[in-house]
């Protein structure tokens, strides 16, 4: 009989991508989720019955381990960046990382990965990068060989980095940023997924890898290099995070009066974790280690943010004609 992976999360933005790969693989997919009736367009990653969408609550141990019966391998791919109600920084990132861990132990799992960040620190400035850490923490404490993988900002046609900003972009004049001098080092979501698939069927050691692209850039410049993909001149400001901390006040005691309904552009804690660079370390073991030659933005970033240009699909058509007019 075929293998089974249960993913945690894996009807999320990396986790359905790895759902892809270990069911290309041949393995038998549990995707755990809390919503199976919205996770529905996983099934055809697979043949019939191959894939499956299932009902999980991270928050307990019987949900975590009904799911994980049979299973060969686990992933988790669960993060939040909510610091608030009872799916927090804490819960999830922490306590459900250690649950997945820990029935991973008792049930004699094979092999487990674990989506983290770059960031994760006992000292992150940020309550998301020490949440991510404890959570590295109590898996190494149940599952010592586990696979912990930390993407840097990761982009692909369903991220909500350069969606988000070009979205902004094509309403606004000008695009507001806070931490606009901090660098990241974009990751290709498939090549994410291809190393948690090493990591679920053996490809590659244990230990702590950081996942980064081949570009390194400050948030301004990456802005900067999306308004050329979606053909549109926007001011890019960055604005001193004091004013950042008056705007995550105002707006966070608003949603809260509202229950959630007015919207937080940005968090205190956000702007805690944009104060750092969010790159790759010197002495970190990172895709080379696996094997995977990273994807650049060039390659990828014009096949989804086209919807963005003023004449969407049909902007290089019409910058065809204009050349040969010329």
């Amino acid at each position: 009989m075929a293998k089974l992976v249960t993913i945690y999360g894996g009807s999320g933005f990396v986790g359905r991508y790895i759902a892809q790969r270990m069911a290309r693989q041949g393995w038998r997919v549990r995707v755990a989720v809390r919503r199976p009736n919205d996770a529905h367009f996983v099934k055809p990653y697979g043949v019939v019955g191959q894939v499956e969408p299932v009902f999980c609550n991270i928050r307990d141990d019987d949900s975590v381990a009904a799911v994980m019966t049979g299973a060969d391998a686990v992933i988790n791919c669960v993060g939040t960046f909510d610091a608030k109600g009872k799916n927090n920084f804490d819960a999830v990132q922490h306590e459900g990382a250690e649950r997945i861990a820990r029935v991973a132990a008792a049930n004699g799992v094979e092999r487990m990965v674990h989506i983290s960040a770059i960031g994760a620190s006992t000292d992150a400035p940020s309550r998301y990068g020490r949440t991510k850490a404890m959570g590295e923490e109590a898996i190494l404490a149940s599952m010592p060989n586990a696979v912990i993988l930390r993407p840097s900002v990761v982009f692909g046609p369903e991220d909500q980095f350069f969606n988000r900003f070009a979205s902004m972009a094509r309403l606004s004049p000008m695009v507001p940023l806070f931490g606009s001098e901090t660098k990241f080092q974009p990751v290709y979501v498939d090549d994410v997924a291809e190393a948690a698939e090493l990591g679920a069927t053996g490809g590659a050691p244990p230990g702590i890898y950081e996942l980064g692209g081949p570009e390194v850039a400050s948030f301004r410049d990456l802005i900067q290099t999306m308004l050329g993909v979606i053909r549109r001149r926007r001011l890019v400001i960055g604005f001193p995070f004091w004013t950042g901390r008056i705007l995550a006040t105002v707006t966070g005691a608003l949603s809260t009066l509202t229950g959630g309904l007015a919207p937080q552009p940005v968090t205190k804690d956000q702007l805690l974790d944009l104060s750092r660079d969010n790159v790759v370390g010197a002495d970190a073991k990172g895709l080379g280690a696996l094997g995977i030659s990273p994807t650049s933005l060039d390659a990828i970033l014009p096949t989804y943010l086209w919807m963005f240009r003023p004449s969407g699909q049909y902007a290089e058509l019409k910058e065809s004609a204009r050349n040969l007019k010329g």
